[in-house]
C-alpha cells in the first residue's frame, strides 16, 4: 500500500500542479476483483488481466508471499504488455513475477533487501543490485516503500521535465535520491568497488548460512586474524562473531518465514540449525515468539479473499448487546 500511494500521489500532484491530466492510471487485478493489501486496506480494481487497455507503464505491486500470486494470467499479461512496448516496472517483490514471466533476461533486478535470498533461491541464474531502483530500457525495478517515490520522480522528470519532478518532490516534502543509493541506512558508505569490512563480514555469513563457518575460517577468507575479527565485531556490532552469525542466520530465517511457504524444519536446515528444537529456542529468544507463532500471526493478516467471502465465513453474531 505504501508503494501504491507513493506512485499514485506523485502522479496526482503532477496533474494538480500542471493543471492538466498529464498522467492517468488504472488498477488491474488478476480477476478484476478487489485486492487486500498487507495493512488490511482493500483496493478496487478497474480491469482484470484479460481486458485492461494498453498502458505505457505496467507497474507490478507485490509484497509478502510473492510466489503465491504469480498465475499464468499474470505471466501472460506481462509478456503481452512487454511485447507491445510497455515498460514493465517491478516494485518490492514484483521482480518475482517479472522473472517468472521470463522478461528479466540477464539484467540484474532490484528487490527489497529482505527478499533477495528468496529471489535468488527461486531464480538461481538471476542477479540483484543493492540500490533503491533501476531503470533499464523496457524494465524498471524498485525496492519498494519510499524508494517508489524516488523512482516515480525520476520517471516524471524523464517524461515531463526536472522542474515538474522537483515540484512533486517539494509537495511531498522529499529530497530525491539517485537510483544507485543503497537500500539500508547501515549501507550508507556502500561502495561496490571497495566494500567495507562490515559488509564483507555480513556478506560472508549470509553466503554460508546452511553450514556456518567458525571464526577461524571467517578470518581466513577475510584475510585478517581471528583477533582482528573479534575486535572488529565487538566494536562495530557490539557482538562476538558467533553472536553476529547467529543473528544473521535468524534474520534470514525470519525473512524465509515471511516470504516463503517452506516447512519450518526446512527453514531451520537452510539457516544452519541441525535440530528444529534449537532453531525454535533461538528464534523465540530473538523475536519473542516461536517460528510457528510468527508464521500463524503473519498469515492471519494476509487474507487475500474478497471481503464478502470473509463475512460469510464468520459465525453469526448474537443480537444481544
Amino acid at each position: 500500500m505504501n508503494a501504491y500511494v507513493m506512485a499514485t500521489e506523485a502522479l496526482r500532484i503532477a496533474n494538480q500542479n500542471s493543471g492538466q491530466d498529464l498522467f492517468e492510471w488504472i488498477v488491474i487485478s488478476d480477476g478484476g476483483v478487489s485486492v487486500r493489501a498487507s495493512n488490511g486496506m482493500w483496493v478496487s480494481a478497474n480491469h482484470d488481466l484479460a481486458n485492461f487497455p494498453r498502458c505505457d507503464f505496467v507497474v507490478v505491486l507485490e509484497g509478502n508471499l510473492p510466489t503465491q500470486n504469480i498465475s499464468a494470467g499474470v505471466r501472460g499479461a506481462l509478456r503481452n504488455a512487454y511485447r507491445h512496448g510497455s515498460m514493465i516496472v517491478g516494485v518490492d517483490t514484483g521482480a518475482f513475477a517479472i522473472a517468472a514471466a521470463g522478461l528479466s533476461g540477464e539484467r540484474e533486478a532490484v528487490v527489497h533487501w529482505e527478499a533477495v535470498s528468496s529471489y535468488l533461491d527461486h531464480f538461481p541464474q538471476a542477479g540483484t543490485k543493492n540500490q533503491i531502483y533501476s531503470i533499464d530500457r523496457q524494465l524498471a525495478f524498485c525496492a519498494g516503500g519510499v524508494a517508489t517515490l524516488d523512482m516515480m520522480l525520476d520517471l516524471i522528470g524523464r517524461l515531463r521535465g526536472t522542474i515538474m519532478a522537483g515540484e512533486v518532490a517539494n509537495a511531498l516534502i522529499h529530497k530525491p535520491r539517485e537510483g544507485r543509493h543503497p537500500q539500508r541506512t547501515d549501507d550508507s558508505e556502500f561502495d561496490e568497488a571497495r566494500p567495507s569490512l562490515s559488509r564483507k563480514i555480513v556478506a560472508l555469513m549470509e553466503e554460508n548460512l546452511d553450514f556456518p563457518l567458525p571464526p577461524k575460517a571467517l578470518a581466513k577468507q577475510l584475510s585478517i586474524s581471528v583477533r582482528t575479527l573479534e575486535r572488529y565485531c565487538l566494536r562495530h556490532f557490539n557482538q562476538t562473531p558467533n553472536q553476529l552469525y547467529l543473528r544473521t542466520r535468524l534474520q534470514s530465517a525470519r525473512s524465509l518465514l515471511f516470504y516463503e511457504d517452506r516447512e519450518i524444519k526446512d527453514v531451520a536446515v537452510t539457516c544452519g540449525f541441525s535440530y528444529p528444537s534449537v532453531f525454535t529456542r533461538s528464534f523465540t529468544a530473538q523475536f519473542g515468539q516461536s517460528p510457528l507463532a510468527f508464521r500463524r500471526a503473519f498469515r492471519e493478516m494476509q487474507l487475500t479473499v474478497r471481503p464478502e467471502i470473509v463475512r460469510m465465513s464468520e459465525p453469526p453474531r448474537s443480537n444481544k448487546r
